[in-house]
């Protein structure tokens, strides 16, 4: 441990127990300090990544560079870079093909990964100013490593997982060789001057509860750090999204309740590139952007208000609901906006060959056929287990077809004698402005 050597001012006058006594208190207090300030930063990941890189330029033979990268990189990564590889999929072939693709990129890059102490009193400073804001904040290391174009920042526990592919660009580093939406990412934005604003953001997402799978969680999830890290540091967001959102934000809030209650796969709003058709991506920060900055706003108790948006229990819907309906950026509330959703929702009419809850089915190869209230589109299906779980449901076969004019879909199972099937047709069906079918229960017997 190092020790810090502390003089007293010349105005102390003590002298034995007394001086030594006032001496321990400084010096603990010193310490204390240094401790609580302290920030972990590791780097070892770019050492082993450079010195993986200067032998693979070196060789054209695919299975050397292969093996150098998993080798060298890969088999050394720091439990930072461990969990990265793993949530993210990164491959020793990825990483080649990467390497090999854009050696212009990556020669331009280099030299600001080398660097990046330049940059930890800034994000120091954004982790004290969050500390003051949330006196609760426990303490998460920071990694820097190399990954493959799929995240600038993401968390892991106690772990700051930055990729400084990202991150650790500016606009001096040479983006022409990527494909057009990398191009147009590094165009937007300069990472590297928002390097303390980003590992501020992914701090709070180390202190954040588990979000939910739904396009609401997600939006607060991710808004509220981005609010939160901006409040604290007293600097603007650099995430595009938010500006134009503030901008145009009836056409936002309008786009948003219409696909509230329809989509799974957040694309169109979160993590994405540009698949909605305001064409401009992670426009789902915005929403929770502003939410956060409401909710925040519109109370009192401002530590109380952060203290509030940070440990946000996800699961808990009557709670997540409180905070999106005080922020009123939304047209009516929560509930509302679901009661006017479910009335335009598609429901199924009716099954053949058997009704619905029938104890004499035949066994046997059985083609079962749904009929919707409305044409469904013919590209999104899905069936499930029912309560009773894989023990209730029947083999399907592949053969799976929709009538022509959507009305209709039917399906094969192959049923056994004296048995209890469930078979639940899901929401993944819908119609072709993406409201989604009610979930239907098929609950038969079979003689």
């Amino acid at each position: 441990m190092k020790i810090t050597t502390v003089t007293l001012p010349p105005l102390i006058r003590l002298s034995g127990m007394k001086y030594t006594c006032a001496l321990l208190v400084v010096l603990c207090l010193a310490l204390t300090s240094h401790s609580q300030t302290k920030q972990t930063f590791i780097t070892t990941d770019l050492n082993h990544y450079w010195a993986a890189f200067d032998q693979i330029v070196q060789t054209k033979d695919s299975a050397k560079q292969i093996q150098l990268i998993q080798d060298l990189y890969i088999n050394k990564a720091s439990e930072g870079l461990k969990q990265m590889i793993l949530a993210r999929g990164y491959t020793a072939a990825e990483y080649i093909q990467q390497i090999n693709a854009y050696p212009l990129f990556w020669q331009s890059l280099r030299k600001n990964t080398t660097q990046l102490n330049q940059y930890y009193p800034a994000i120091n400073q954004g982790i004290a100013q969050l500390k003051k804001a949330y006196p609760n904040l426990t303490p998460a290391s920071i990694y820097f490593s190399i990954g493959a174009f799929r995240t600038g920042g993401m968390i892991h526990e106690n772990k700051l997982l930055i990729g400084c592919e990202f991150s650790a660009a500016d606009k001096t580093t040479f983006t022409k060789e990527l494909p057009n939406a990398l191009q147009t990412f590094y165009q937007l934005q300069n990472p590297l001057k928002e390097l303390a604003l980003l590992c501020t953001h992914e701090y709070i997402h180390t202190q954040q509860k588990p979000l939910v799978n739904n396009l609401l969680s997600s939006c607060l999830y991710e808004g509220i750090a981005e609010f939160i890290s901006c409040k604290v540091t007293e600097q603007p967001s650099t995430t595009p999204a938010i500006a134009f959102g503030k901008a145009n934000e009836s056409k936002v809030v309008e786009q948003f309740v219409k696909d509230l209650f329809n989509f799974t796969n957040d694309d169109n709003w979160l993590w994405g590139r540009n698949a909605n058709h305001l064409k401009l991506r992670d426009l789902g920060y915005y929403i929770g952007y502003e939410m956060a900055e409401r909710y925040y706003n519109a109370n009192k108790n401002k530590t109380a208000a952060i203290k509030t948006l940070i440990e946000l229990d996800y699961t808990n819907e009557k709670e997540v609901e409180r905070i999106v309906n005080q922020s009123k950026l939304l047209p009516a509330s929560i509930e509302k906006l679901y009661e006017s959703y479910d009335q335009q929702r598609p429901t199924i009419v009716k099954i053949i060959p058997f009704n619905n809850g029938s104890s004499t089915v035949s066994p046997g190869l059985t083609s079962i056929t749904v009929y919707f209230s409305e044409p469904m589109v013919k590209y999104n299906t899905g069936i499930d287990y029912g309560p009773l779980g894989n023990q209730a449901f029947p083999e399907i076969l592949p053969n799976r077809t929709f009538s022509d004019d959507g009305l209709s879909w039917t399906f094969t199972a192959n049923l056994k004698p004296n048995q209890q099937y469930q078979i639940l047709i899901s929401n993944n069906f819908r119609k072709a402005n993406g409201i989604r079918l009610k979930p239907y229960l098929i609950d038969f017997k079979t003689k």
